[in-house]
């Protein structure tokens, strides 16, 4: 496990709590010599884990289409920017050069990202660890959605085992090592 993709928050008006939580996380990843993929971005908790990781002596690849750095939104300082055509670029080598997924909260954005990776990972695209960070609860609503989309039969009950939640960052390295095996030949069982 040496690359781990981070889906996370742009926006820098939310609670403190979340970048704590992604500084700590970026603390670990130094710690532990992962290598941070994620969107690039330099704000928000995307810019605070990226210079977590980086001022603790890691490194951070940032990927990132074209259009968002001619709006400079990109990290400057990153041990290797990607510059991608499209968002579905982007996500697509964030997938492809991650070991596990991690969801951090975020807007819409992130959980458009976490949806993917988890519908990818039911069709057995991805088949490497999702972690979900609940940090105060963020996710209960979303995680209560998922739980309701298997007791209503529109997903397996097999399917709950896609991810693992943990409620912060000290608990995501464990939840990865200790995911449920996942493998391509779950997409025979992707639909209902």
């Amino acid at each position: 496990m040496k690359n781990i993709c981070v889906y996370c928050a742009s926006s820098t008006q939310i609670d403190q709590k979340y970048f704590q939580e992604a500084q700590k996380l970026g603390e670990i990843f130094a710690q532990e010599d992962i290598n941070l993929i994620f969107g690039a971005g330099s704000v928000g908790l995307m810019g605070v884990l990226a210079d977590s990781v980086i001022q603790n002596g890691g490194k951070a690849t940032g990927v990132i289409p074209q259009f968002m750095v001619d709006e400079n939104w990109h990290h400057t300082e990153l041990t290797e920017l990607i510059v991608t055509q499209t968002m579905h670029e982007r996500k697509e080598i964030m997938a492809q050069m991650a070991d596990a997924a991690v969801a951090l909260p975020g807007g819409c954005g992130t959980m458009e990202e976490l949806l993917e990776i988890i519908t990818w990972k039911q069709l057995g695209i991805f088949t490497k660890p999702v972690v979900i960070v609940n940090i105060g609860g963020y996710y209960d609503a979303l995680l209560e959605m998922l739980g309701k989309a298997i007791d209503g039969k529109f997903m397996r009950p097999e399917h709950e085992s896609m991810w693992e939640v943990v409620s912060n960052a000290r608990d995501v390295l464990p939840a990865i090592r200790n995911a449920k095996e996942w493998h391509t030949s779950a997409r025979g069982f992707a639909a209902i």
